[in-house]
């Protein structure tokens, strides 16, 4: 007998939903929720820092225009056609120890446990160029695409490596030899010609497989830009190069094929997918403005964020670096680079290395997120993101050329607009409007972090380099420098269910600072809470209960604190009642609450 099956479709039999059907339902919840509602669309919205407009709902009006095929201009789902298997990205692992024999030691183990490129950092805060051959020593350069980073050192480094290669008799695999003379001054303010680039692409043209210019937008990600800033630079500078390049005696296919970018991915996976699609389409832009958009592929190599990572609670740096890695894989990426979890703490070991490598293996071994060409392709919001993401980091590369180009706006323009970002960013994170998990959310004061060899400084004097984490981390320092560790009293009044959720909400503000919270009370007699603050030891009060029990009970409970010795009360919520000092609630400036705080407490800068 046969059984025959009905195809399962997951809609059937229910009627199709229709946007206004939509915009009535959520005006219900959110007048529920006492918010004054007109349009849902604009109460649930959020702005990114670029101010493309994040809606809560997207459908097929909101697609832009075709963005063509994988492998085809303008490259938007991809530079490699569907056609054959899709292996996976390049896993690209950096090296900075400056100890040679440690670094050979490290590039092996890499290679043979899933890595498939290597980048090295020599110069300046890494190894001498001339220790090439020996952290080379058993990597065939043939199979193996090496990228270097030396900065200043960059043209000795090209020839050390140009040089062993020669002696060896080997093609390279590919690579780069990491010149980036735009991008060393805005690192580290250190000028450098661009004939150095131009004489490396003129040395390298013969072998198509090595490329010796990076275009590395990492560093005005570093010093706090937003994603259309790093793209619109990067274009700058790739316009830029291009022009040194042909200037130099280069065709335009051989200036294109010379350069490689570098983007930094973080957690938002979203963000991070329509950037690495962004950034082709609007190379694919220049490359046709040129005459050349058959020829506009960009080589992509994404590397995990350096400024989302944290030295608190360095475990969760995992997860960030996880969603980072899935998100540059899903856009698109040619090659990803995981940072260890713990490269705040110093120079990665070999456990964090193994973990670094092995997020990607999952990815694409496991998950098989590189069995799909462009998975984002076709979503409504991906799609929208991508081409708004796009339309403002081309509006960014325009100020930049009527400026007079990357170099010229590295004077003035360039680090005002990244300064005025990173306030923006700053003043949300104090907020906790822009959560940090491990930091300014759920911190763990009696953390154990693990401890490694200092990293070498990195060379300064361009623009800064910014940690999202790094004032609630000081605040942390601070507070752990003190003889005895900080704390403040919370004054819980009422019942659990009264208190609970306040209190909770204030001694996660306190411990993001490193101050320990006691609570005690549990009662709205203001002599038992007053009696309670005098055994902790405290010499800050915080009350926490309801609305309703704060009319009541505030101003008692304040007044019988003051007369026990509290130099300072404060309540979690809002309101005015005699007595209390200030208030903390959702949205305050928890950085300016953390530092008051160490300033009543006594606590050494």
């Amino acid at each position: 007998m046969t059984v025959q099956h009905e195809e399962f479709r997951p809609g059937a039999g229910f009627p199709p939903g229709t946007r206004e059907e939509w915009r009535r339902a959520a005006v219900d919840v959110l007048r529920k929720s006492g918010a004054d509602v007109g349009s849902p669309e604009e109460a649930l919205a959020h702005t990114t820092y670029d101010g493309v407009t994040l809606r809560p709902l997207y459908d097929a009006s909101d697609l832009p225009a075709d963005p063509g095929l994988p492998g085809f201009a303008p490259f938007t789902r991809g530079t490699r056609a569907v056609g054959g298997a899709l292996t996976g990205w390049d896993v690209r692992q950096r090296h900075a120890h400056p100890d040679p024999a440690v670094t050979r030691e490290a590039v092996l183990a890499d290679l043979e446990n899933g890595v498939t490129s290597l980048w090295l950092v020599l110069g300046d805060g890494g190894m001498d160029p001339s220790a090439l051959p020996r952290v080379l020593d058993g990597v065939y350069l043939d199979l193996a695409p090496v990228v270097l980073e030396a900065g200043a050192a960059t043209p000795q480094a090209a020839e050390a490596y140009l040089r062993l290669a020669g002696e060896r008799g080997t093609a390279p695999a590919g690579g780069n030899l990491g010149a980036d003379p735009i991008g060393l001054r805005a690192r580290t303010g250190t000028p450098a010609p661009l004939s150095e680039a131009v004489a490396l692409a003129l040395r390298t043209k013969g072998t198509p497989s090595l490329r010796a210019i990076t275009v590395d937008a990492t560093p005005y990600h570093d010093a706090g830009g937003s994603d259309a800033e790093e793209l619109g630079c990067s274009l700058a500078t790739g316009v830029a190069y291009l022009r040194a390049l042909t200037d130099g005696g280069l065709t335009l296919e051989e200036a294109l094929g010379q350069i490689e970018f570098r983007y930094a991915a973080t957690a938002d996976q979203f963000l991070t997918i329509a950037k690495f699609r962004a950034a082709r389409t609007l190379w694919a832009r220049v490359a046709e403005a040129c005459g050349a958009p058959a020829l506009g592929g960009q080589l992509q190599h994404a590397v995990t964020s350096s400024a989302m990572m944290t030295a608190r609670d360095p475990w969760v740096n995992m997860l960030r670096t996880t969603l980072a890695c899935f998100g540059a894989g899903v856009g698109g990426a040619d090659a990803v680079t995981v940072q260890p979890f713990d490269a705040r703490l110093g120079l990665p070991d070999a456990f964090s290395r193994r973990i670094a490598r092995n997020t990607q293996s999952l990815l694409f071994e496991e998950a098989n997120v590189a069995r799909v060409a462009d998975p984002a392709g076709g979503s409504w919001y991906a799609e929208r993101l991508t081409a708004d993401l796009a339309g403002k980091a081309w509006e960014w590369f325009q100020q930049i050329e009527r400026a007079g180009g990357a170099e010229a706006a590295l004077e003035r323009l360039i680090p005002e607009r990244l300064d005025a970002t990173r306030a923006r960013r700053a003043r949300d994170i104090a907020r906790r409007v822009r959560p940090i998990t491990g930091v300014s959310e759920f911190p763990q004061l009696d953390e154990r972090r693990p401890v490694r060899e200092p990293a070498p400084e990195p060379a300064g004097g361009g623009l800064p380099r910014v940690h999202y984490a790094q004032d609630f981390e000081a605040l942390r320092d601070r507070a752990d420098r003190a003889p005895e560790r900080p704390r403040v009293f919370l004054a819980a009044i009422g019942p659990a269910a009264a208190h609970t959720a306040r209190a909770s909400f204030a001694a996660n503000l306190f411990q993001a600072g490193g101050i320990a919270t006691v609570t005690g009370g549990a009662s709205t007699d203001p002599a038992a809470i007053a009696e309670a603050f005098a055994r902790s030891g405290a010499a800050v009060a915080c009350l926490c209960s309801s609305d309703k029990l704060y009319a009541e009970h505030a101003e008692p409970v304040a007044a019988a604190l003051a007369a026990a010795g509290a130099g300072k009360v404060w309540l979690a919520g809002k309101g005015h009642y005699e007595g209390v000092d200030a208030v903390l609630h959702a949205g305050c400036d928890a950085l300016d609450v953390l530092r008051t705080t160490f300033d009543d407490l006594g606590v050494a800068p």
